[in-house]
């Protein structure tokens, strides 16, 4: 029904959390072989990753961030080093797993293909701007509601899709995958996620991974990526999806619990102010590509965010320089 995505103009992202990743590579192996993959390893972790032979792979470790970053003031240790293969990666699409999950399995103890799952949300149209309830309507075997506008049923550009985590023993199911309306905020898991780096690229950002920030921030991290990124899509026209696919993680009880229950160890007062500033805040017309949003953007966090807590200063110097160094890795490839 659409084009299909070429696995040449896609990078497959893995954070590198542990140094073995053996059993981690098998288990993708039929799903992430077809595809070239960048290996970024946690600056943090000292023994050297071991990776079974057999795939198109690179890998990124703590030199590499140093020698391309250099002092920007952005933490890249941890789930955040995923954003180093955001940063690196020259294909239109990256689709992002974290080396602590693992394939969801179906009825029959099949892996089921996350990363064509996500291709498959981003090749078809999202339609933000009127609520199809219950599906989505490009899926195979699906349509429109009744009364949907016709005129409205081309949809927009898809550039982000969120899946979701469970731990193997998790009965909680949802087989659908809707388009998260226009203006809803929303919460992005980073180790589960799929987008067009060429549409939305530097929104994916790593705005509240502040040197020394420590566990305080961690949790927030994923909220306010997922924050901006959404923004970004609405101010310029996108659609984002959530729902499926799911992948298995050991830890998602855990993760969840820290990412909806709280947002990291953040003032209540300075949690309402984060909220009230995403439901209200706009960005300017003059901003028409991901790079000018995300600075417009950190001058608004400054403005505004900075008053009720300073270490939103801080996250909005992290952002203007996540952009200047987006643009110098993005001019170096073209030098």
């Amino acid at each position: 029904m659409f084009p299909e995505i070429d696995p040449s103009e896609v990078d497959v992202v893995i954070a590198a959390l542990q140094p073995d990743l053996t059993s981690f590579m098998e288990e993708w192996r039929p799903i992430i072989s077809p595809f070239h993959i960048l290996i970024v390893k946690d600056p943090d972790l000292e023994e050297d990753l071991r990776i079974p032979h057999g795939f198109d792979h690179q890998i990124y470790t703590r030199s590499d961030i140093r020698r391309i970053a250099g002092a920007a003031p952005i933490d890249f240790s941890g789930s955040s080093c995923r954003h180093f293969g955001f940063l690196v990666s020259g294909k239109k699409f990256v689709v992002s797993i974290d080396g602590d999950c693992l394939p969801a399995r179906d009825g029959g103890g099949h892996p089921i293909d996350a990363v064509e799952q996500h291709l498959s949300n981003l090749r078809s149209p999202a339609t933000p701007f009127f609520f199809n309830t219950l599906y989505d309507p490009y899926r195979a075997g699906a349509d429109f509601v009744r009364g949907y506008p016709f005129s409205m049923r081309t949809g927009v550009q898809c550039v982000l899709s969120s899946g979701l985590s469970r731990d193997p023993g998790d009965c909680r199911y949802v087989d659908a995958v809707l388009t998260v309306p226009a203006r809803a905020m929303m919460v992005v898991a980073g180790g589960n996620l799929a987008f067009n780096r060429a549409a939305l690229g530097p929104a994916l950002l790593p705005g509240f991974n502040l040197p020394g920030g420590g566990a305080r921030w961690e949790a927030m991290a994923e909220i306010w990526c997922g924050l901006c990124a959404k923004l970004v899509s609405d101010h310029l026209g996108h659609g984002v999806k959530s729902g499926l696919p799911y992948v298995w993680r050991p830890s998602a009880a855990a993760a969840t619990t820290a990412g909806v229950g709280g947002s990291g160890g953040m003032a209540e007062a300075a949690e309402q102010a984060v909220v009230s500033f995403f439901q209200t805040v706009r960005l300017p017309r003059t901003a028409v590509v991901a790079e000018d949003c995300v600075m417009e953007l950190a001058k608004l966090v400054r403005e505004q965010l900075g008053k009720s807590d300073g270490v939103f200063l801080q996250v909005a110097e992290a952002m203007a320089e996540w952009v200047k160094l987006w643009k110098a890795v993005e001019s170096s490839r073209s030098s």
